[in-house]
């Protein structure tokens, strides 16, 4: 069974048509990407998933479970988490402070416990610690757990943005442009362990992207959206061969 079902998801706003009968599956352990132009429609269609956006027609399915009705923290709390365009981070905070906010699923801190201090408490809290260092570390930026969101670099804050959704461990993750504002050492960092957590989890990675060539080489296969309409989808030899999209995307 495909982990994600998207089936003739249109989304409108008035009169404009955003998004227009898209039908596609995201199969466990694997990457898909979508690309396409500016206003294509690829974000829109992120936010339907996630529910940060309402589906004018159409249906989304997760785990074979119907989710385009659920609230965004109800389809997160199934497994289906995000990054954002523009980010996210809670600029007061620091790095560690902003992935344990990802992580307050997992938190068993009531209010009463945290009123009376119970052990049972201050253990998860621990242990939630423990484990947005250990993420941190594993994409490389340990070094910045307790400096403020503010103050770090692009590339960094997107980093941590990553980590932050990454921390419950989701089935799912839609990453919306991951590689924007990396220095290529940083980016052939992230392709990296994109592809471990893959293989090594059978994370499902759904990716918006503009930086082709780490598209092409991160993906099991690639969307192409035009309009709001999906023109084109295959592995990454088959849109590199497919004429459309090396004259509209790929400027050959």
């Amino acid at each position: 069974m495909a982990l994600l079902e998207v089936e003739g998801a249109t989304v409108q706003f008035g009169g404009l048509t955003a998004v227009s009968d898209v039908s596609f599956t995201v199969e466990p352990g694997t990457v898909r990407a979508l690309i396409g132009p500016n206003g294509a429609g690829k974000t829109t269609l992120f936010r339907a998933i996630a529910r940060d956006e309402q589906l004018s027609r159409g249906s989304v399915r997760f785990r074979g479970e119907p989710i385009h009705q659920l609230t965004p923290n109800e389809v997160s709390r199934r497994g289906v988490r995000r990054t954002f365009q523009n980010g996210g981070l809670f600029g007061d905070l620091t790095a560690l402070e902003n992935v344990l906010t990802g992580l307050h699923i997992e938190i068993d801190s009531s209010l009463l416990g945290l009123v009376v201090g119970s052990k049972r408490s201050r253990a998860s809290e621990r242990a939630a610690t423990r484990r947005a260092r250990e993420l941190l570390e594993m994409m490389g930026i340990g070094h910045v757990a307790d400096q403020f969101a503010r103050d770090l670099s692009g590339g960094q804050q997107r980093m941590v943005e990553i980590v932050r959704a990454l921390a419950t461990d989701p089935p799912l993750l839609l990453l919306d442009e991951p590689a924007v504002g990396l220095a290529p050492p940083v980016r052939l960092e992230l392709l990296e362990i994109i592809r471990r957590l893959v293989e090594t989890r059978g994370t499902a990675v759904l990716l918006i992207e503009h930086a082709i060539e780490f598209v092409m080489t991160v993906s099991d296969s690639i969307m192409v959206l035009n309009n709001g309409t999906l023109i084109a989808e295959g592995t990454p030899d088959e849109v590199r061969q497919n004429r459309e999209v090396l004259e509209a995307y790929l400027g050959r």
